[in-house]
């Protein structure tokens, strides 16, 4: 018996292969279903986001009244929140995904000299399973995408956002997918909060052979480390923390723009986290910093460190309103300490010289890199124009950086005769 069958319940077990089973039955109408029809469903839910706004923003409210009563941090607090706004923001998003014109399933490779064609086809994975933290636009993020790829999806969250994740596949998802004709099982929505159920949903490779797992930390990890025990494949996102590098030559003014502007939000893992200054202009460079930080509410770490460097504050509940504040001696010692010391997801550096600016930019081999950008740019909307499933960090082949619907595909290569 494996250490998650020991550990996870039966019912919990069996309430997950319920609902992936459910999912692959309901594959078949995303499969014969026309382009049109798939648009069709996401500008539904988008109309559906909209009519059920209060039955959503209620649910939500429930969410945050115990979120608050069980310590839940500002930060955490903030990103579990559904206001007008992000939902208008998310009945947007679905209607720009609606227009994106469908990716093309065959692509020809070569008109072969032997007589034959090789082709190489998109196939859909047909379930995938998404794990994530306690944001519920995320849910809706992943269903459009899956959708928009024709797969089947199971989705678990944890107990902060589960009614308002439910309230989203009641209200929006189910009725959006019957509106259209396709069957509305085709997504699910692990009803249980159970942490067994994250465990579970890993280990289903017949069925779900491709998990997304977001919310970092350890928990992802281990959650990535039981799913290749099982032959699950996984798209990870377990950590984060943008980086900006100031140069010797920045623009004071735009390092303070580029500083409020990586924080707008603190809950989120491409905000700052760790700003290294050129050391020849440190001691001149640092009051402006601080200045600013204070006016935004954030703490500093200066050195001595007493915790790693690219230590991420937003997942630490009590300072998540933190930078850590370092020298470099260089754009490549602070690509090295970026490359090193933090998750690779994503640096910036701030900088009027070209050549500053090559040289990090080239030496950085994270997930997203900025000149005189923010890192809060590294989101599948902000940089690409199209929802997120998650944000794939992985140093090794495949999607990597915001992972959208373009990359649930698995290859296939087909060879006819020449027409």
């Amino acid at each position: 018996m494996s250490s998650v069958e020991q550990s996870a319940p039966r019912s919990v077990q069996t309430t997950v292969r319920q609902c992936a089973v459910r999912a692959q039955q309901g594959v078949a109408t995303l499969a014969q279903a026309s382009d049109a029809v798939i648009d069709a469903a996401l500008l539904r839910m988008s109309e559906r986001l909209t009519d059920a706004a209060p039955a959503l923003r209620s649910a939500n409210a429930e969410d945050l009244r115990a979120a608050e009563a069980d310590g839940l941090s500002p930060a955490l607090q903030d990103r579990l929140r559904l206001t007008t706004a992000r939902l208008d923001d998310m009945a947007a998003q679905l209607r720009t995904l609606a227009n994106v014109p469908h990716t093309h399933r065959d692509r020809v490779v070569e008109e072969r000299p032997d007589g034959l064609t090789l082709v190489e086809r998109r196939r859909p994975v047909g379930v995938i399973g998404a794990n994530f933290e306690a944001r519920p636009n995320v849910t809706l993020d992943i269903a459009s995408q899956l959708l928009k790829s024709r797969n089947g999806g199971v989705l678990r969250t944890g107990s902060a956002a589960l009614r308002s994740s439910q309230a989203l596949v009641a209200q929006v998802i189910v009725p959006a997918l019957s509106d259209v004709g396709l069957d509305p099982d085709v997504i699910q929505l692990v009803p249980s909060a159970d942490r067994a159920a994250a465990h579970a949903l890993v280990t289903l490779p017949e069925i779900v052979p491709l998990v997304i797992l977001r919310g970092s930390g350890e928990s992802t990890r281990e959650l990535s480390r039981e799913a290749a025990v099982h032959g699950v494949r996984t798209l990870a996102h377990a950590d984060g923390g943008g980086v900006l590098y100031v140069g010797a030559d920045a623009d004071e003014s735009a390092v303070h723009q580029l500083i409020a502007d990586s924080l707008d939000r603190l809950g989120v893992c491409n905000r700052l986290n760790l700003l290294l200054i050129d050391r020849t202009v440190y001691d001149k460079a640092l009051p402006g910093v601080l200045e600013v930080l204070e006016r935004l509410g954030i703490a500093v770490s200066l050195p001595p460190h007493d915790h790693p460097r690219g230590y991420e504050w937003s997942l630490d509940a009590e300072r998540a309103a933190t930078v850590t504040i370092d020298a470099a001696d260089g754009p490549l010692d602070a690509a090295r300490i970026a490359n090193e010391e933090t998750s690779g997801l994503a640096a910036a550096v701030a900088t009027q010289d070209p050549t500053v600016a090559a040289h990090f930019i080239d030496a950085y081999s994270g997930s997203g890199v900025f000149w005189n950008a923010p890192t809060r740019l590294l989101d599948g909307f902000k940089l690409l124009r199209l929802p997120e499933t998650g944000i794939n960090i992985d140093r090794v082949p495949g999607p990597r950086g915001p992972v959208t619907y373009r990359d649930l595909y698995v290859r296939q290569y087909v060879v006819t005769p020449a027409k």
